[in-house]
């Protein structure tokens, strides 16, 4: 049973829904040819969010007809909206009509918006809350209680997953949709400013208030369309900013669900043919409701398929549909399936894709297998599909059992797209895939990693001028409407056989020009490629975390959370609530006279994070004890409450997914958890990972590489003095210390010895003078002169940057030591801003790049001798440049000494590769 007190309040953005629905699912009739697609979509999201959440309190909100108050302020919102169609139109009543019947509670509140209402309720509830949603403008309601899900995606967002999708944190929403302005609702922004132009320069400037402060800055056509764009901008602002104080006549803990009206329901789903829905309800369905091609909940085609369609779902042999002249088949007769294996046996070379249960790796079961060998011909060979009238299917495990010699033997070559997946999902049902040839993301990814997404839609409509059909299409709302099991084969063939037909030619795009690519093409067929199948068992292997430890954890933060908030109430001499950024104006500025750091678009005084950060380092108590309590309120929900949510109930360990194809620089990202983000230098963080630990009999191994990306730039500068200070084994902080500050090696200060090592890495990282000051408490001038003496007692890496800089200018990209290219289209913009961030990139990238390259070697290196030395340790994390295993006690000695020798010898470089270890009981005492 549930415990109440954890339930959720979810809260359905109903107009959001239906709109996407409507457009997103086929042209769904009844047999009379009354449009019922979108009252399908919205019902099944309903019905999925209320089995998932299993809340108490829920409500459904939809837009209410007629203007809002956003009208008033703009009369020309939205006037670019075309007028509803007659086919959404007409099913919005019986849409109502059946979700008041089913005991929701439904709101429709007049002259403001749905989000609105949304965003008071959210705010008014004292307890966690789910919004569904797809509406982007709702992401700046996201804090640690308030989260979203996209049931059309699947996405879940809290706030680092706000951070991931836009850029920007959940409070820079309303600043980055001001920029970027909205087409559909008719808000202007900048002229010319996307995502990527807004989250660069809200990363650079902080915030909207201080982007238009600065505008005189911004050079070239793109600072005149800021400054054409200030006069609307706080406008704009105000039409984003969702309202969170509408008058409403209920409370949040009142939206308790009604007795279903079985009597109306029976009617409304009678008219409109809802077979299923009315079998639930206890009554037999009446003979004249439709049964063939009916989709999940009883919508039949707007259009009938035609003869040839039918034919290839049910002849005793494989079938033909054409999806733009392509010849697809489905595969349902043994004979059939026969010709195929022997085509494939035959090809040496084929591409292929899995259709499934699940976008999670570990629960997916195939639901059917799709496989190409020449251009615009494939086949879909279905195996799992169980809705009311499929078809009748060759046996899954016996077809797998023929696939499984094909798909083991490494001598065939295999062609995909994320093919870390595919082979996952085959190893749930016993099939190791091996001789992964081609991965057309990685192939995509390595020629270009800064160009565009990596996704398979993306690339055809970029390279192959080819528009997919969407899971969408035929699903309507991804996993959480229709499953693949439950799409008609004549639906899912083409889109299954579509997909390996379209990796084939992505492939035979991609290929050419990565073998005319000597570095690039040996970095994909050495690296990338072999670390598919790593990646793929590191995931399986999964991490142990301590659930009732990081309970714990988290009713300590409680407290602690509530401590400090107690502190902040004192020093404020009243209560008030630190999330609120009105309030908190109200006692920074007016009643304990704390100066203005900046203002907002509409005049008042600031109370961003950095504006908190500036007044606490100028030695105000409240701002340090607000960012306290935000630190640690982040910690709490991103980590302590999440990551026993993130427990395979199966396995028993955490699963996270990493992802090769998303950092520019080459570098791993992992999601769902995302293990590169856990705090190492704090105390919270380290308990965190002190609940990462070791199956009984085992410890963890942790093996790190030291100062890797210095010893890089050593190797890569050439510089005599950081190359003899690696070569000596000597402290490279203490020996630049000495250098810089002119003071023998045994005489370096500690406060020296930081400063040293702020000059290292931050000269890495492209810092500047000023940057230096603030991070080390010193004058501008004396941090500038801390740079100059670094650069007069190293001056081969004062040549190198110099250098870099100048090539990159040149040819528009810099290069990893084993050839991964990092794109930089900016290097001679007009701006200065942005040029000098793709500069100091310029500098960077090859050393995060070359550190990515080693460790991604290293991993292979040490996964081929794992499986050769049938010793039972497991590699289980990679986290920037430590690795982590799981090593079973009486291999420790030996596990850990030829480990540390494979990550040592991965690369070669001027310099020595160190590789610290560790061990214990778990992450914190291993690190």
């Amino acid at each position: 049973m549930t415990d109440n007190t954890t339930k959720p309040l979810v809260l359905v953005d109903g107009s959001s829904y239906l709109f996407r629905a409507f457009h997103a699912l086929p042209p769904l009739t009844n047999s009379h040819g009354e449009p019922t697609g979108a009252m399908h979509g919205v019902l099944n999201m309903l019905d999925k969010l209320r089995k998932d959440y299993d809340p108490e309190h829920m409500a459904v909100i939809f837009d209410a007809p007629g203007k809002t108050f956003r009208d008033d302020m703009y009369p020309e919102y939205k006037a670019n909206r075309p007028p509803m169609p007659d086919d959404l139109r007409c099913q919005i009543e019986p849409l109502l009509d059946i979700i008041r019947a089913q005991g929701y509670p439904l709101l429709i509140i007049p002259d403001v918006e749905a989000d609105d209402v949304i965003g008071t309720l959210a705010q008014a509830y004292d307890g966690k809350v789910i919004i569904s949603t797809g509406d982007k403008d709702m992401a700046q309601l996201v804090d640690e209680r308030v989260h979203l899900i996209n049931t059309m995606s699947g996405l879940y967002s809290d706030p680092a997953g706000v951070v991931e999708k836009f850029g920007v944190a959940p409070e820079r929403i309303r600043d980055y949709l001001a920029l970027i302005g909205d087409t559909v609702d008719n808000v202007p922004g900048v002229n010319k400013v996307g995502p990527k132009t807004a989250v660069k320069w809200l990363q650079e400037y902080g915030s909207l208030e201080n982007i238009m402060a600065h505008a005189s800055e911004f050079k070239g056509k793109i600072g005149e369309y800021l400054r054409e764009a200030l006069a609307h901008l706080p406008l704009s602002y105000d039409l984003v900013t969702i309202k969170c104080d509408v008058e409403l006549d209920l409370q949040p803990e009142t939206l308790a669900f009604a007795l279903p009206d079985a009597d109306k329901l029976r009617e409304l789903y009678e008219r409109y043919e809802f077979r299923t829905r009315l079998a639930a309800l206890g009554k037999e369905t009446p003979p004249n409701l439709p049964l063939a091609g009916e989709e999940q909940d009883g919508g039949t085609p707007g259009s009938p398929p035609d003869k040839g369609e039918l034919e290839g779902v049910s002849s005793a042999e494989p079938g033909e549909s054409s999806v733009e002249g392509a010849s697809y088949q489905t595969i349902l007769t043994q004979p059939g399936l026969d010709i195929w294996l022997q085509r494939l046996q035959d090809s040496g070379e084929f591409a292929f894709d899995t259709e499934t249960t699940s976008l999670n790796y570990m629960d997916a079961e195939i639901v059917g297998v799709s496989f190409a060998i020449q251009q615009g011909e494939a086949a879909y060979l279905p195996l799992a599909h169980d809705y009311l009238g499929v078809p009748e299917q060759l046996n899954r495990e016996a077809a797998l059992a023929q696939l499984k010699p094909l798909l083991e033997d490494a001598s065939l070559r295999k062609i995909g797209q994320n093919l870390k997946y595919d082979r996952s999902v085959l190893l749930n049902h016993g099939i190791e895939l091996r001789g992964i040839a081609h991965d057309t993301m990685l192939e995509s990814y390595v020629l270009d990693s800064t160009a565009n997404r990596h996704d398979m839609d993306t690339l055809c409509e970029k390279y192959l001028n080819h528009t997919n059909i969407s899971f969408t299409d035929i699903a309507g709302k991804g996993k959480n409407q229709l499953t693949f099991n439950q799409i008609a084969l004549e639906q899912a063939t083409p889109y299954a056989a579509e997909d390996a037909d379209m990796t084939l030619q992505l492939h035979q795009h991609f290929w050419p020009q990565l073998q005319a690519l000597d570095g690039q093409r040996r970095l994909y067929t050495e690296v990338e490629v072999p670390l598919v199948s790593v990646l793929s068992t590191i995931e399986r292997n999964g991490v142990k975390v301590d659930a009732m430890m990081l309970a714990k954890q988290s009713k300590e933060l409680d407290g602690r959370m509530q401590t400090v908030m107690e502190h902040a109430y004192s020093v404020a001499g009243q209560e008030f609530n630190l999330a609120s950024p009105k309030q908190i104006q109200e006692i920074f500025f007016d009643k304990l006279g704390l100066p203005v750091i900046r203002k907002t678009p509409k005049g008042q005084p600031s109370t961003a994070e950095d504006v908190l950060e500036e007044l606490s380092a100028m030695g105000h108590e409240l701002p340090t004890l607000i960012l306290e309590h935000r630190g640690l309120a982040k910690l709490k929900s991103t980590y302590t409450d999440k990551l026993p949510e993130q427990i395979n109930p199966r396995t028993g360990r955490v699963h996270t997914s990493y992802h090769q194809a998303v950092a520019s620089t080459g570098r791993l990202s992992s999601t769902d958890p995302n293990l590169q983000n856990i705090p190492v230098r704090n105390e919270e963080g380290r308990r965190i990972r002190q609940a990462f630990i070791a199956e009984k009999g085992c410890k963890l191994l942790a093996a790190d590489y030291s100062q890797i990306e210095l010893r890089i730039m050593a190797h890569l500068s050439g510089d005599k003095g950081l190359l003899d200070a690696f070569a000596h084994g000597l402290d490279v902080h203490r020996a630049t210390a000495a250098e810089v500050f002119g003071t023998p090696l045994d005489e370096v200060s500690t406060e020296q010895r930081r400063a040293a090592k702020a000059i290292n890495f931050g000269l890495i990282y492209g810092m500047s003078a000023f940057g230096l000051a603030k991070q080390l408490g010193v004058d501008r001038r004396d941090a500038q002169d801390y740079v100059n003496l670094y650069f007069a007692r190293y001056p081969g890496v004062k040549q190198y940057m110099d250098d870099t800089r100048e090539q990159a200018r040149a040819q528009g990209f810099v290069e990893t030591l084993f050839g991964r290219r990092l794109f930089l289209p900016d290097i001679k913009s007009k701006n200065a801003a942005t040029r000098q961030y793709a500069e100091r990139t310029a500098i960077n990238a090859p050393m995060q790049g070359t550190a990515a390259d080693i460790i991604k070697k290293a991993m292979i290196a040490v996964d081929a001798w794992l499986r050769d030395s049938g010793l039972q340790t497991r590699m289980i994390m990679q986290v920037h440049d430590e690795l982590v295993f799981e090593v079973p006690e009486a291999e420790l000695d030996a596990v850990r000494a030829k480990i540390t020798a494979l990550m040592t010898n991965a690369a070669k470089l001027d310099v020595p590769l160190v590789v610290d270890s560790g061990i214990g009981d778990n992450w914190d005492e291993a690190h």
